[in-house]
């Protein structure tokens, strides 16, 4: 039962993954790509962590949470660009 639920799961991923990068490429301003980034961090960190159940191995999890951390700075790191009066077009 648990191999075709993964499945799914990588299917459901994969699938928002391209639409993601889909919203990457043609974002019309700036916050739209740097948002799609943020989401692509977020479904790969999802891919590992569906992966580290699948081959059973918690050791992924120490990386998906470190992917996790990367990614959330990055999002500050865009706010207070933003903020001080960065370019957003």
């Amino acid at each position: 039962m648990a191999s075709w639920v993964i499945s799914i799961a990588f299917l459901l991923l994969i699938a928002a993954l391209v639409l993601s990068f889909i919203r990457l490429v043609q974002g019309p301003s700036l916050p739209d790509r740097v948002i799609a980034l943020e989401l692509i961090a977020l479904i790969t960190t999802a891919f590992i962590l569906v992966y580290a159940v699948a081959v059973d191995v918690p050791a992924f999890i120490d990386v998906a949470l470190v992917l996790a951390l990367t990614g959330f700075m990055a999002a500050i790191g865009f706010a207070r660009f933003l903020e001080r009066g960065g370019n957003p077009k």
